[in-house]
């Protein structure tokens, strides 16, 4: 069994917190066996594929995924300049809400973050915890996958609407159909697990907190409801074919207990930043977000020259209130509705042709290194940074979002290769105009496929005379299908080089271009 946590925080702005409570191990169940006859499932749903030119009311162009408020996708694109040095700003606030976000050299081995928001307002949270330790590290597939996702059924009808967060500290157990119990997990800090399984009949069971219920079960479709027992918090006994990633548990608080509020556990600031000084990509990298709004600190006389001027100001190194944010962004609104994000194609099915690829390092410095490990249990991407202090170079840990200390997730990575043009020591454009074609790759699904980034005009382009955001392309030129979620880009000179090193890990070692520091 794994030992409880002793206290749970949770989501405040929902009147749920718990105080501390004493420990209990009591994680596994001795419930009698399920009925020997065991339906069979199909591996999974169909795969479904979304764009690169025309998206579903209410779905992200930016993501491929439905949005909880389909009214903000009324409203562009907010690009925000995010500081990640001087190391003290770390962890920063809302990069987990961006569907994308751009990293990039500013020189002297530091990095700075453009990020994207669009679709979704940043909001501070205060995650639900379940009474076991948080699974840490990420889940390798060897087998067939069995598994999916614990989350909080906000609104209590029964399925995972867009917006509702993961619970993390759940335990899960896996028994056969005998009762025997096989394997035992726990969720992450996103809400997913995963068993490693061979072909066969299972039985999966999720350990509910004393303060909550399971939500209704089997309430809409396969991919979206609730499938354990409100009693038991089993699902049926079901013969598993192939890789199952639909065994979803959804909790509701308890009509019978009403939790105590721990005064140590405060909800974060709502603010997203820290904010730093706009650069020369930015004027690029905006014209492909039509009619967006910049915000960034102040900048350098040669880069103010040719950038946009932003919507809005915020001090050096200061935070930005949420509020303001959307503020800023319906005010933005009112005269720039003609706009149109859509230029990529989203996928379920993960494409034939990638290489094995179970862990993505960068190499910016010797005082800044970060790192993506694949989680199979969630597909998606676990970021990872240093302290960029001499003493621990090289160290990395978890990185996590102020807003609600979740690790930051990304279901697409890509490595984009653009000339870098050194305009003074300290300052570097990157040639993102419009016209371009480049090298890249793109890590997902455990794999890595070379692919090719584009700000080539699109037929809608041509047409309109509206730029699209940065598309990206197969090597005989359609599109490359990136998995739907958020994407994180990162932006290296021409002269840096990724390389593979043994057991699927690979390297993206910088390289900084002539004449910068």
């Amino acid at each position: 069994t794994n030992t409880p946590l002793m206290s749970t925080p949770t989501k405040e702005n929902n009147s749920i917190a718990i105080a501390p409570t004493a420990a209990t191990t009591a994680t596994v169940s001795t419930l009698p066996p399920e009925p020997e006859s065991t339906p069979t499932l199909q591996s999974d749903l169909p795969p479904t594929s979304l764009g690169p030119d025309e998206f579903p009311p209410g779905y992200n162009p930016l993501t491929g995924q439905r949005v909880a408020d389909p009214s903000l996708l009324d409203l562009p694109a907010l690009l925000v300049s995010v500081s990640h040095f001087p190391p003290t700003v770390r962890p920063q606030g809302g990069l987990s809400f961006a569907p994308f976000v751009y990293e990039f050299t500013i020189t002297e081995g530091a990095t700075r973050h453009l990020a994207v928001f669009y679709g979704e307002f940043p909001e501070p949270e205060i995650p639900l915890r379940g009474e076991c330790e948080m699974r840490s590290e990420p889940f390798m597939q060897k087998k067939e996958v069995l598994g999916n996702r614990v989350w909080y059924d906000e609104d209590q009808n029964g399925l995972q609407d867009p917006g509702e967060g993961g619970v993390g500290g759940i335990c899960v157990n896996l028994y056969d159909v005998g009762n025997e119990l096989l394997q035992q997990t726990t969720t992450d800090s996103n809400g997913y697990y995963a068993f490693d399984v061979e072909a066969g009949p299972y039985i999966v069971e999720f350990i509910k907190p004393s303060w909550m219920e399971f939500t209704q079960k089997n309430a809409g479709d396969e991919d979206q409801d609730s499938d354990v027992d409100q009693v038991t918090g089993r699902t049926d006994a079901l013969d598993i074919p192939t890789s199952h990633r639909l065994l979803d548990a959804g909790l509701v608080p308890s009509a019978n207990i009403t939790p105590t509020p721990d005064p140590s556990i405060e909800l974060p600031p709502a603010q997203i930043g820290p904010i730093r000084s706009g650069r020369m990509h930015y004027a690029h990298l905006g014209g492909s977000y039509h009619n967006n709004c910049l915000i960034y600190a102040s900048a350098s006389p040669e880069v103010l020259e040719q950038i946009p001027d932003p919507c809005a100001t915020v001090p050096r190194g200061a935070m930005l209130d949420i509020e303001r944010m959307k503020r800023i962004a319906e005010q933005n609104s009112e005269n720039n509705s003609n706009f149109n994000y859509a230029s990529n194609l989203y996928s379920d099915e993960a494409p034939a042709g990638g290489k094995p690829a179970l862990e993505l390092r960068e190499f910016w410095a010797y005082l800044n290194q970060s790192k993506w490990e694949y989680d199979a249990a969630a597909q998606a991407w676990w970021r990872y940074v240093d302290e960029s202090n001499p003493g621990t170079a090289g160290e990395l840990r978890p990185e996590v979002d102020r807003l609600n200390g979740r690790q930051l997730m990304f279901e697409n990575i890509i490595l984009l290769f653009a000339e870098h043009t050194v305009i003074k020591p300290t300052i570097v454009d990157i040639n993102l105009t419009a016209g371009q074609m480049g090298k890249a790759f793109l890590f997902r699904d455990g794999q890595v496929y070379d692919i090719r980034w584009s700000t080539r005009a699109s037929e809608y382009e041509q047409t309109t005379g509206l730029r699209r955001p940065i598309h990206f392309l197969n090597l005989d030129g359609s599109p490359a299908a990136l998995r739907p979620g958020k994407t994180w880009v990162i932006l290296f000179p021409l002269q840096s080089y990724l390389e593979s090193l043994p057991f699927g890990v690979w390297r993206a070692r910088f390289i900084a271009p002539e004449g910068a520091k």
